[in-house]
């Protein structure tokens, strides 16, 4: 639904970052790596990639500085036992290099030293991973880069038809949703497809 918020950084907390965009302030969960970024970026001026979630009894919003960490975050919330917080707090841990390198050599050690990553759950991260994280890059020519609204629409679309989100989002996330002829796909494309896997 968002892609990214961009305005003048209003407030700035380890854990949170709130932009005021036209007037509007948007609260924004964020990494401590995208605090660091943030601290020393130029407050009138700042942009947050975004990532929405909604629950039954709440709706948070996380901010990113680069797109290769909200990639990464999408990832991770993608393995069982991984929900928001804990993503956050691995990307707080660790760099995105650190954690695809990591996950590339299978060191379930590292992974395990993040807070709240227990042995199973990081040898989970590890295996379900290792074939993913090689598409996670710095540069803004990732993967998704170029339909990431249409997955997410269509991604919203799946949920609300009755879809368990962790799945929708394996799924969205295993494929770059492009034509045979190399264009992105549309959000009905995306969902018909998804409707056939699912």
């Amino acid at each position: 639904m968002y892609e990214y918020i961009k305005g003048q950084l209003a407030n700035l907390e380890p854990t949170q970052a709130v932009i005021d965009c036209g007037g509007v302030g948007y609260l924004l969960e964020i990494t401590l790596n995208t605090y660091e970024a943030l601290r020393r970026a130029d407050a009138a001026q700042v942009k947050l990639y975004a990532h929405l979630v909604v629950r039954e009894d709440a709706q948070q919003l996380f901010g990113f500085y680069d797109l290769a960490e909200r990639e990464m975050f999408r990832i991770l919330v993608g393995v069982n036992g991984v929900g928001n917080q804990t993503a956050r707090m691995m990307l707080s841990s660790l760099t995105v290099d650190e954690l695809r390198q990591a996950i590339q050599m299978q060191d379930v050690k590292k992974v395990q030293r993040v807070k709240g990553i227990g042995a199973k759950t990081a040898q989970r991260i590890v295996l379900e991973l290792a074939d993913k994280v090689g598409v996670v890059g710095s540069e803004v020519g990732i993967r998704s880069s170029e339909n990431t609204q249409a997955r997410d629409e269509a991604m919203t679309a799946l949920v609300m038809l009755g879809f368990a989100k962790p799945a929708v989002e394996k799924l969205l996330m295993s494929n770059d949703w492009k034509t045979p002829d190399g264009s992105p796909m549309t959000v009905e494309d995306i969902i018909k497809v998804g409707l056939q896997r699912l």
